[in-house]
């Protein structure tokens, strides 16, 4: 069995994780693994099934009606996520529930449930996966770890400017006062909170484009042998 390669990149809501993610992973042929959007999905459900979200008792018990599966298009590597056999790829993608992933996601059974899916999938392919604990919690051994970060009003205004894109109304003061809060939540949460792995590199992508942080990724990738050992594998 080959070698699997597992990339880790964390870091908080809106400093571009899932955008560099899905670009290094097409560049590299891995698989990319949004663990964000199973949260998404997850909050959706509840959201849906006007689940107290606040109530993690309830929270939990109905995390048995949650059925998620990750499908990636042949033809680009896009990645589809669907909740009880219904594809909700874009569903997932709205403020309210982003807001209910970030409550759920502080309950330990909730993460523990989700953490185990997305072990299994890195044991299976190289992977790179993105998230809030993917190098400290989900994948500790895995071969690179980025912590990407930016200030909040860079992540704030790049929030803004994807929502007024899809002719969404906002705010930019309170996306970024939104920002600040869900930093504060992921960061002080009991369960796996939101922080840097002793091992992994911080990478602040404020000032930079979508191509410069990839480049900066595989340079690493280069000093530590691991873009040659895939090459030699294929």
């Amino acid at each position: 069995m080959s070698k699997t390669i597992r990339i880790a990149i964390d870091g908080p809501a809106g400093a571009g994780k899932s955008t560099i993610a899905k670009y290094l992973s097409k560049k590299l042929g891995f698989v990319y693994i949004d663990t964000g959007a199973m949260y998404r999905a997850t909050g959706l459900f509840m959201v849906r099934k006007k689940i107290a979200l606040e109530n993690e008792n309830e929270v939990v018990a109905s995390m048995d009606g949650v059925g998620i599966v990750l499908r990636h298009d042949g033809a680009d590597g896009t990645q589809q996520i669907f909740l009880n056999g219904e594809d909700v790829s874009k569903q997932i993608r709205t403020e309210e529930v982003g807001k209910a992933a970030s409550v759920i996601s502080a309950y330990p059974q909730v993460r523990a449930k989700l953490t185990a899916q997305q072990q299994k999938l890195a044991s299976e392919e190289s992977v790179v996966m993105d998230g809030r604990d993917i190098g400290t919690v989900v994948l500790p051994e895995a071969e690179l770890k980025i912590f990407l970060t930016a200030s909040a009003r860079a992540r704030a205004r790049r929030r803004f400017l994807e929502l007024r894109e899809k002719g969404v109304a906002a705010e930019l003061s309170e996306i970024e006062r939104d920002m600040e809060e869900r930093d504060k939540r992921d960061s002080e949460r009991s369960a796996a909170p939101l922080k840097q792995a002793e091992d992994a590199i911080l990478l602040d992508s404020s000032d930079l484009t979508i191509d410069e942080v990839v480049e900066r990724i595989e340079g690493l990738l280069q000093e530590k042998g691991l873009l040659a050992e895939k090459a030699a594998e294929a």
